[in-house]
């Protein structure tokens, strides 16, 4: 009888712990798809009244308060920590880290080989400072009511170009069309 090798012992060993980990990570992207598909239907819902009560130009504060805000509560109840990001940014807080823009960068290019934008998202667990966190991201595909502010020129009327030149005079965020990836939802939760 042959004797089984270090290799074979090892990855005996080795295959319950692997299979842990795979089992943790899918429960990981399971709560991180719940937890990131909960904020953008409530602040469409949100827009969208806004937009009845005060036109394009009274949303504004929608994305520039209300979403953040909303992201902070969502924060606080389910220990992810939740933001919006864009390469094309119009807040200066929207900005992508490393990790981030790779991801952006990555759903463009998929987009662009025929992907549908709203099923692109990436998760993964990544080193982070001297510990571990579980990143995931879900891309944010422009709706057509975001073309107000978010369109091409044409788009944009006199009212809400004149608010977002006073708001954001660095503003990256305009010429997208219904269905280009506007953004991203970004959330971390720490392992």
């Amino acid at each position: 009888m042959k004797k089984p090798t270090l290799a074979l012992l090892a990855c005996a060993l080795l295959a319950p712990v692997s299979t842990l980990a795979f089992a943790d990570e899918t429960a990981l992207l399971e709560e991180a798809r719940g937890v990131a598909s909960g904020i953008p239907p409530k602040l469409l819902a949100v827009l969208k009244s806004e937009i009845e009560k005060g036109g394009p130009e009274g949303a504004i504060s929608v994305c520039r308060d209300k979403a953040p805000q909303m992201a902070k509560e969502a924060s606080a109840k389910t220990g992810w920590m939740i933001r919006r990001v864009s390469l094309k940014n119009r807040n200066p807080k929207a900005v992508p880290d490393a990790w981030e823009r790779t991801a952006l960068e990555e759903f463009d290019r998929r987009a662009a080989a025929g992907e549908a934008p709203a099923t692109l998202e990436k998760g993964e667990i990544v080193a982070d400072g001297d510990g571990r966190s579980y990143r995931y991201m879900k891309a944010l595909p422009t709706q057509p009511l975001c073309l107000a502010c978010h369109g091409s020129s044409a788009d944009i009327g006199p009212a809400v170009r004149t608010k977002l030149e006073s708001l954001y005079p660095a503003d990256q965020a305009t010429g997208y069309k219904v269905g280009d990836i506007r953004g991203a939802m970004t959330i971390r939760k720490p392992l």
